[in-house]
Formats: structure tokens, C-alpha cells, sequence
């Protein structure tokens, strides 16, 4: 026994020493500056029993001038069989994870991969993706894919950047052995048996990002609705959740029906009316990806007012606003998906529990801030480097404060402003940048100090109250050389004051209140 609890530390540690991680982000390689993506055409063939894949990836990309290597990622645990240019077979080399193709003399826009292999497993997704393999709870087969942290070089080949995404979107064929279905991006275009196989035709013609691409795989239960839009579309709206799960599934798509009209009333119409909304069960918690977001809360539900609330499938549908429908192309900047759509965490509470409800939430999200990273991080950032717990709660926090500081008559018709406005949507990547232009722009306030402060650096803001004669107060915030509208509550009543480091003098027959309801994040 002392020998066996010996050895499995040691199996753990051999264990992670062969694990492979990958990042993905930073600066764009030159190689890949020189084309664009217009879509992907993804044809694969899935092995529950043997985890593995075997894929042809038909790409199709635009570039201005002749091109000597043609680079794309893909992980070496697959190997690549053969490249296709115009019919004929071209010269590649796979290593590193890169493969590197070299065209002929042609003007052929398309290049054909053909690749095969067991498929990385996910060692803690969402976090650590990859591929989750499971049974459920009948001994049938279920798989889930996870790769916002590694991108989707772990099931296709792609340009690989968050600064890229297919112009006209995705195909995607899925061949799959009897009984199993597969859920994927876009709509299902048609269902065809292949005698002991299954095949799976989806697409969707929006941009997509990279690790928005995904597919489950199982043997699933459906339910289905439709959705009315606040533009008007009729939109097709699904869950599918294990046979296991059947019982659950109606109650899961009200509970979406109710998140989905949420957003859209702060955020502005669903952002791909043409395809869906949906979620499918998955063995990990979940992900945003477009149209198919993964679900794995197990169906927690606790009333809010009069509805039921899911935290896990509301904050990924809102990355359907922020993340899918407005992304960003450095994530440097991957706050604006994470922040934004926390934020609309909080306006869930605000809509159905009410002020009480949404300022509880806001004063326990601003308890766990350490304030120990800049919400920003460096440009060229890899996903590693931007991905810290400070993008979803401080993040949050500062949309939060932002509306103390503008009120809601400008603060909610700038935030739908920005994700409706097309420099910033489907085509378009957006920085941090440009978001704090825009929300200047369009509420003509300079909260470049405010900006400035929250986001790129960790100091707060320092109270200070101070007795000055008999019932006057001096109050003040140190440490910041511009003034923000803070709210103070005096025996008088409450008033919202523009204060900074030189302070404003207050009347009181009892000691101040600075910011009574918590919309600053300020050091007392």
C-alpha cells in the first residue's frame, strides 16, 4: 500500500509531464497576414469507439498576391494524409503544430486537407480543452469539444488567430455510426442514412470565430420552439439533452426562451436570426459557441422573481452579443466578451429581481476583485496571458460603474448602440479602444480618466471624510487628477456630486455616506 500511494503521485506527475498544452493568440504570423479566410468546409468522420477522427478540410481563402507558403495550425497528433490544390497533390510539411503548404501555379483559391487521428483529450474543460468522452447514464457514447483556450487547430486545420474568422462562414458534415446525432453551428440542412451511419449536414453563412466552431456528439432528446424576436424574425429555438434528461428538457427551453428576450432587450435583436438558438447538453460546463451553446449545470434552476434562472446558460447566450456577434482580434482586449457579458449576468437580476437583488449581486462580485491585473492586458497578448478572473468581475464592474457615472437614460441606449453598430459587428474585429471612443462619441462625456483608470491600471481611488467646523464634511478622492459623479447621502438626503482629489465641502448633521449603493470601486 505505501509503495502504491507512492507510485501515484509520481503516475500524476508523468501524467501532466505528457500532457500538451497549447495557446493561441498573439502576434499574427507574417505568413498568415497575407490571406484571409472566406469559409471552411469541414467533413468528419467521428469514432466514438476509438476517440478519434478523420477529417477533409476544404478551405477557401482570399490573398493579394501570389503566396509561396500557405500556413495553417494543426495539432501533430493527427497526421496529415495528403493536400489537394485544383485536384492535384502539393507539397506540406506538419510540424510544430503548423502546417505549411506550398501552392502551385495556379489561381485556384481552395485547398484540400485530408488528416486523421486520436483526438486530444480535454484534461479540465473548459479551462484545459480538448475532446471530453463520456457515456451517459444508458452506456451510450457522448463527446464534447472544448477549445477557446487552444483554438481550433484541436479539430481542423484553420488560421488559427482571434484576429481571423471565415468571411462566409462554415460547412460542416459530420459522419457518425447509428444511433448517434450530432449538434453543431448554424442550421441542420439535412439527415442522411447511410445504412449503419448517420450523416449531418450544418452551415451557417455568419463570421465565426475559431473556437465558435463546435460539435457534440450523442444520443439526445430534443425539444423545440420558436422564438419572437424584437426585429420582428421568427426564430428557431431547440435544446437537446440526454434521454436521460427528457423530463427536463421543456422547462430548460423556457428557461432559454426567457434569457434570450433578457438580452435582447439590453443588448438588441438576436445576432443570427438566419440559423438559431440553441443549447445542447455537454460533459462539461459549458462554452459559448455560436448558435450551439454547450450546457452542463445540470439543470440548477433558482427563481428570480417569476421566472427561473440558469447563471451558466444565460451568461453563454450572451456571448452571442459579445464574443460571436461583436469579437475582438487581440485578446488584449478579451474583456469586452467576458466583462460585457458578465454584466449581463447582472442585468438579469436587475430585470427580474429587481434594484435590491442587482445591487446584492454588485456588491458581492466587487468583494472578490484583487485588483492584482489590469483588465487590459499587453497587445499580442496569447489567450494564457488575457485570461484571468479580473475580465469577468472587474470587467463586469466597470460596465457597472460606468452607468452610476452616465445614468441609465445614456448608459443603456450606448451599450446597445455599440453592439448594434457594424464597424463593430460580424466582419469586424473591436478594441478595447474602440469601445471607450464609441461610448465618448455617443454620450459626448470625456471618461478618459475613468477609462484609463479602471481598465488599464489597479490603483483605486482613495475616500477621505474629514470634519470641517461644526456640521461641514470635507470629502475627497485621492490618488486620481480628474473627478468622478460619486453619490453622497447626507442628513439632507442624497445628491450625486462631481468629486476628485480637491474635494467638495458638505453640510450633515451626521457623518457622510460615500457612495451608498456601491456603483465606484473605491478604497475606503
Amino acid at each position: 500500500m505505501k509503495k502504491l500511494l507512492f507510485l501515484l503521485p509520481l503516475l500524476f506527475v508523468v501524467q501532466l509531464i505528457h500532457a500538451q498544452t497549447w495557446d493561441w493568440g498573439g502576434p499574427l504570423d507574417p505568413l498568415q497576414a497575407k490571406f484571409q479566410i472566406q469559409q471552411y468546409r469541414l467533413e468528419i468522420e467521428i469514432f466514438p469507439e476509438t476517440q478519434s477522427i478523420a477529417g477533409q478540410s476544404t478551405i477557401t481563402f482570399l490573398a493579394s498576391e501570389k503566396l509561396d507558403t500557405l500556413r495553417f495550425q494543426l495539432i501533430d497528433q493527427y497526421q496529415v494524409s495528403k493536400v489537394l490544390m485544383d485536384g492535384k497533390a502539393v507539397a506540406f510539411s506538419h510540424q510544430n503544430d503548423l502546417l505549411d503548404i506550398l501552392p502551385i501555379d495556379c489561381t485556384c483559391n481552395q485547398v484540400q486537407i485530408f488528416y486523421e487521428g486520436p483526438t486530444p483529450i480535454a484534461q479540465n474543460p473548459p479551462w484545459t480543452g480538448g475532446f471530453t468522452w463520456e457515456k451517459d447514464h444508458l452506456g451510450k457514447h457522448w463527446m464534447g469539444l472544448s477549445s477557446q483556450g487552444e483554438g481550433a487547430k484541436l479539430f481542423m486545420p484553420a488560421l488559427d488567430h482571434p484576429s481571423s474568422e471565415p468571411q462566409q462562414g462554415v460547412e460542416l458534415l459530420f459522419t457518425v455510426p447509428k444511433p448517434y446525432f450530432v449538434a453543431s453551428n448554424g442550421r441542420l440542412l439535412q439527415t442522411q442514412d447511410q445504412g449503419q451511419k448517420l450523416r449531418y449536414h450544418w452551415k451557417t453563412d455568419y463570421p465565426i470565430n475559431n473556437y465558435g466552431i463546435n460539435f457534440t456528439l450523442g444520443v439526445f432528446e430534443k425539444a423545440e420552439t420558436e422564438f419572437r424576436s424584437s426585429s420582428g424574425a421568427v426564430i428557431p429555438m431547440a435544446v437537446w439533452v440526454l434521454q436521460e434528461n427528457k423530463p427536463k428538457a421543456k422547462e430548460l427551453l423556457e428557461v432559454l426562451r426567457v434569457s434570450a428576450q433578457t438580452h435582447e432587450k439590453y443588448f438588441g435583436p438576436f445576432p443570427f436570426p438566419e440559423d438559431k438558438i440553441a443549447v445542447v447538453e455537454t460533459p462539461y460546463l459549458g462554452m459559448e459557441h455560436q448558435t450551439i451553446n454547450a450546457y452542463g449545470n445540470n439543470f440548477q434552476f433558482v427563481p428570480m422573481g417569476k421566472v427561473q434562472y440558469d447563471w451558466l446558460l444565460h451568461h453563454e447566450l450572451g456571448h452571442e452579443w459579445f464574443g460571436n456577434k461583436v469579437s475582438v482580434g487581440d485578446w488584449a482586449d478579451m474583456w469586452i466578451h467576458e466583462g460585457l457579458t458578465a454584466y449581463g449576468d447582472w442585468l438579469f437580476y436587475w430585470e427580474h429581481g429587481g434594484p435590491e437583488a442587482y445591487f446584492k449581486k454588485a456588491r458581492s462580485e466587487a468583494r472578490g476583485i484583487s485588483h492584482s491585473r489590469p483588465v487590459v492586458s499587453p497587445p499580442n497578448s496569447t489567450e494564457k496571458m488575457a485570461y484571468h478572473p479580473e475580465i469577468y468581475t472587474k470587467g463586469a464592474m466597470v460596465i457597472h460603474s460606468l452607468r452610476g457615472v452616465l445614468g441609465d437614460e445614456l448608459f443603456f441606449p450606448a451599450l446597445k448602440a455599440f453592439a448594434s453598430d457594424e464597424k463593430f459587428t460580424y466582419l469586424n474585429r473591436v478594441t478595447t479602444k474602440d469601445f471607450t471612443d464609441f461610448i465618448q462619441q455617443y454620450t459626448r462625456q470625456n471618461l478618459e480618466g475613468f477609462f484609463e483608470l479602471y481598465l488599464e491600471t489597479t490603483a483605486l481611488p482613495k475616500v477621505t471624510v474629514s470634519k470641517q467646523g461644526k456640521s461641514g464634511y470635507r470629502i475627497a478622492l485621492e490618488g486620481i487628477d480628474f473627478e468622478l459623479p460619486v453619490e453622497i447621502t447626507t442628513s439632507e438626503g442624497s445628491q450625486k456630486l462631481s468629486i476628485g482629489k480637491k474635494g467638495v465641502l458638505v453640510t450633515s448633521s451626521s457623518l457622510p455616506i460615500v457612495d451608498p449603493r456601491g456603483w465606484l470601486m473605491l478604497r475606503r
